[in-house]
């Protein structure tokens, strides 16, 4: 199993609901939400436009994405509430077929990972009896 998050994602007027994968491989310098092609489009990312274009090294090689610093804020979806909003860079990959949540974003969103395997988690300032299950893949 993974650890995946519903997030609610703002871009100025545009906000969606999401479920995004949490990655703690996906290290950048700064938080990052990944998005494929159809959610940059309902957040009003695609096409680019303003956008950095990057190449992101991955664990399948090269990936050309288009970069978008500080444009939207994420915060964290739950049964009984939402977190505080994060600000995040948008990268908008043609290839993603799900958001991807980086490791300095988990950090804003205060997430700490109980179980990869069993998909347990729960906010940092929680009681770590409060176990929270992974969200099910949500494809747009």
């Amino acid at each position: 199993m993974a650890v995946r998050l519903r997030l609610k994602v703002s871009a100025g007027e545009r906000s969606v609901e999401t479920v995004a994968l949490l990655n703690s491989g996906y290290e950048a310098p700064t938080p990052q939400l990944l998005v494929p092609i159809d959610l940059a489009v309902k957040l009003g990312f695609w096409p680019p436009q303003g956008a950095s274009e990057v190449t992101l090294d991955t664990a399948g090689g090269p990936l050309r994405a288009w970069l978008y610093p500080r444009a939207a804020k994420v915060s964290v979806v739950t049964e009984d509430g939402e977190s505080k909003a994060a600000p995040v860079d948008i990268v908008v990959s043609s290839l993603a077929v799900e958001p991807f949540i980086n490791d300095k974003l988990a950090d804003e969103m205060e997430i700490a990972v109980e179980s990869f395997g069993r998909g347990l988690w729960r906010f940092t300032w929680e009681p770590k009896e409060k176990l929270r299950k992974s969200e099910k893949a949500w494809h747009h």
